[in-house]
């Protein structure tokens, strides 16, 4: 059995269903392997193993993922019964902040059979792309135990990468999902805008910035998970464009002959070139030309745009200083400054000196922005290929605390590739095609038009035919 979390999701429902082994056996392995591999990484900081083993007698024989077990990101994914901090101590034994009900993604994980074993460490509040936070200590990366595997799915990935579970759910608001894989050799899909649903505890995230997703090892698991969870729920803000099918039927199928664009120095012109992304980014370009495909240099030029980053993080704090007050309100004592940690109470403290005019400028000038970039794709323009993360790896404290000029201009380096599709509300994938000189993954993204992630999973797909992803943090336990 020590062999058996080496397969995907889908191998191992393939498995459990073939009778190569139980359910039991399967989240028993899982266990185990978090309990071995999890003191180094602090990937999980929730663990209900003794609720988990006693559901599995009642999970329909007849479900797709019948005994395959899962990690929730503790940001979203919100499961009745289970705690939830979303990475700060501020909810920390509050009344009135339990949570009431399943998020309907967690529902129909479950109803698909999935096994909840426990959540995953994210930092406070999902505010950047380190997984550092002061209430639960770092999470570190599987390749290197001194680099951080990411923000803010971190602790998914981390998890992932090393081999606990096959998958885990995760959530992408300015690349939260993209930057994790990257980190952590994985495939990271960012849905378009509306394809999951928030509810019932929210209809939007970051003003439509945030979509959850997972972090998996193969294009197929990818694929998988977004169909159970897909859909749109009545009461949802967006619902994203109809796909033609399951996404699991795009996996193999031939995307025709495309056109792709590639960027590898970032056109607003702050951002530094940094060798390790380029090398990644013209790797794959040569990939995917060798498939049949068109490359050319270049991609929107709305990308350029110097106000974005302005705009886009007045838009974040905002948020952020309405959940805050949110907490504020549903434990009856309003939250303090000092109660935060350093980055956050920065960015609340700015947000309160914005006006409600001031924020649906800015949401204004975000509905223009996702216009200008979207006249690229409809220009006949297929694909765009980037860098997954704006900065090579970094190690632990990279992001620092103690200097928070440093820490955001860092942050908004990293985020320069990602965060535009979060304001787009496109659909995005980083594979893990590079490796550094010292072994540490490096990822790139494709970004299509909004709707077509069954055209991200086809090319996604034919790559991981040509390339298989290869995973060696993940070793089997001895």
């Amino acid at each position: 059995m020590r062999d058996v979390l080496r397969l995907d999701a889908v191998g191992q429902a393939l498995a459990i269903k073939n009778g190569q082994m139980s359910a039991r056996e399967l989240v028993e392995a899982a266990i185990a392997a978090i309990e071995a591999r999890d003191g180094e990484l602090n990937a999980v900081v929730f663990r209900r193993f003794e609720r988990a083993l006693a559901e599995i007698g009642s999970i329909p024989a007849e479900a797709p993922f019948a005994g395959v077990p899962i990690l929730l990101k503790d940001l979203g994914w919100r499961q009745v019964g289970e705690p939830y901090a979303a990475g700060s101590a501020i909810r920390d034994g509050a009344r009135g902040l339990e949570v009431a009900e399943d998020g309907y993604g967690v529902a129909r994980l479950r109803e698909a059979g999935f096994v909840v074993l426990g959540r995953t460490n994210t930092p406070e509040f999902g505010s950047t792309i380190t997984t550092e936070p002061v209430a639960f200590g770092p999470t570190r990366n599987p390749y290197d135990p001194a680099y951080s595997a990411g923000g803010s799915s971190g602790g998914s990935a981390a998890a992932v990468a090393a081999g606990m579970v096959a998958l885990a759910t995760a959530s992408d608001g300015g690349g939260s999902i993209r930057v994790p894989a990257s980190l952590c050799g994985l495939v990271g899909l960012k849905p378009s805008r509306g394809r999951v649903s928030l509810g019932p505890a929210l209809g939007e995230g970051w003003s439509g910035f945030s979509c959850p997703g997972f972090v998996t090892r193969t294009v197929r698991d990818t694929a998988a998970a977004l169909d159970v969870v897909s859909g749109f729920h009545p009461g949802d803000p967006y619902d994203a464009p109809a796909l033609p099918g399951p996404l699991t039927a795009e996996v193999g199928r031939d995307p025709g002959r495309l056109r792709i664009g590639y960027v590898t120095t970032h056109p607003r012109g702050d951002v530094p070139e940094v060798p390790e992304l380029t090398e990644a980014v013209t790797g794959a370009a040569a990939l995917l030309e060798s498939l049949g495909h068109d490359l050319e240099p270049g991609g929107p030029e709305a990308l350029g745009d110097l106000d974005f980053p302005v705009h886009f993080g007045a838009i974040v704090a905002n948020n952020l200083a309405a959940q805050v007050a949110g907490l504020g309100e549903l434990r009856g004592k309003p939250v303090e400054l000092e109660e935060l940690e350093p980055r956050n109470a920065a960015m609340v403290s700015v947000a309160r000196t914005h006006s409600a005019v001031d924020h649906i400028r800015a949401t204004q000038w975000m509905d223009a922005f996702r216009r200008r970039m979207a006249t690229w794709w409809r220009a006949g323009h297929d694909l765009l290929l980037m860098p997954s993360l704006g900065v090579a790896p970094f190690p632990l404290g990279w992001i620092t605390p103690d200097d928070l000029s440093l820490a955001f201009g860092r942050t908004g380096h990293a985020v320069s590739y990602t965060s535009p599709v979060n304001a787009t509300g496109q659909p995005a994938i980083s594979l893990p095609l590079h490796r550094t000189a010292a072994g540490l993954p490096v990822g790139v993204q494709l970004v299509a038009a909004t709707g077509r992630e069954d055209l991200l999973i086809r090319v996604a797909a034919q790559i991981e035919q040509a390339r298989p992803f290869e995973h060696p943090a993940m070793e089997p336990l001895a």
